[in-house]
């Protein structure tokens, strides 16, 4: 054999073994966005105004936020649009001062609700004269530590009412006004003694139990002060645990597995939570990770 006629065998060969293959999946055609029906456009604005402000869209923004769907194609852009308004629109709008106002006010409210039972700024603010009546008095008497911590308690919950202006003017994130949540006179009287205390932290951030050494670490540190690490974090008191579990890794999955449940009904998956982490985790931007679901087919129920 020639070598001439052997250089093309091998080229020939290597022509057919480098072919890639086309695989072809059935039913699997891009969605036609122009054919949704109308019902179905206005479910989605409907459930966008409900979820993100608390309340239905009257007649003329259903009007104007379909026809704005419908013109741009119901792209996934436009829909990041709407979304986007509904978030942070400062225009006055009757009865909620802007959709901005109304969205951090109800997203204030979801999450006293996931930390602190839903408890009224009214209650607060009375939790909140109590501790002040009790710091004037101990300190009248001379009782230093028992004002000083009175006086603790006060300002941790007067932390938690100022968590929604500052949140709405982007002074402290989504992972802060959490903490305050857990860090507070209410949250004890909820989760009485450090038994319940370190459980019911873990199960509401991190939607699990924590392991039994996770949670002699942590009972340790809160009542004997002395430095446990927990979730790979040093730390040697009540604060410190509080940091560390807001701080941690899980909190963030925590957000993003809240957020599936409140938006989707369901728990994300590892692909989706893997996913969605690699932004997270670095931006700890809870409203572009809200966006990111609420503009999916599957939410939407297109």
């Amino acid at each position: 054999m020639n070598k001439r006629f052997l250089y093309i065998i091998l080229l020939a060969f290597s022509f057919f073994a480098c072919e890639k293959e086309t695989i072809i999946i059935p039913n699997n055609n891009a969605p036609n966005y122009d054919e949704i029906p109308t019902i179905l456009l206005e479910n989605y604005v409907n459930r966008l105004y409900i979820d993100l402000i608390g309340r239905e869209p009257l007649d003329e923004e259903m009007n104007l936020d379909v026809q704005f769907l419908r013109d741009n194609n119901v792209t996934i852009e436009s829909r990041d649009t709407l979304i986007s308004k509904l978030q942070f629109d400062t225009t006055y709008v009757e009865g909620d001062i802007s959709y901005k106002n109304a969205y951090f006010h109800r997203l204030y409210e979801m999450v006293k609700v996931r930390m602190i039972e839903g408890a009224s700024n009214a209650y607060i603010e009375n939790e909140m004269g109590i501790f002040l009546f009790f710091y004037e008095v101990d300190s009248l008497a001379g009782n230093l530590i028992g004002a000083h911590n009175n006086l603790i308690n006060y300002y941790r919950l007067k932390d938690i009412i100022d968590s929604e202006s500052l949140f709405y003017n982007n002074f402290i994130d989504i992972k802060e006004m959490h903490r305050r949540m857990l860090n507070n006179a209410i949250y004890d009287q909820i989760n009485m003694n450090t038994f319940n205390f370190v459980n019911a932290a873990f199960d509401n951030l991190l939607f699990r139990y924590p392991t039994q050494n996770e949670f002699n670490c942590s009972y340790s540190m809160i009542e004997d002060e002395i430095p446990q690490i927990v979730l790979g974090f040093s730390g040697s008191n009540k604060d410190d645990l509080i940091n560390i579990i807001c701080n941690s890794r899980e909190f963030y999955e925590g957000i993003i597995h809240w957020s599936y449940l409140t938006l989707l009904a369901r728990v994300p998956s590892t692909i989706e939570t893997d996913y969605l982490m690699n932004d997270f985790y670095i931006t700890c931007d809870f409203h572009k990770l809200q966006r990111y679901i609420m503009k999916t087919d599957e939410y939407a129920h297109f």
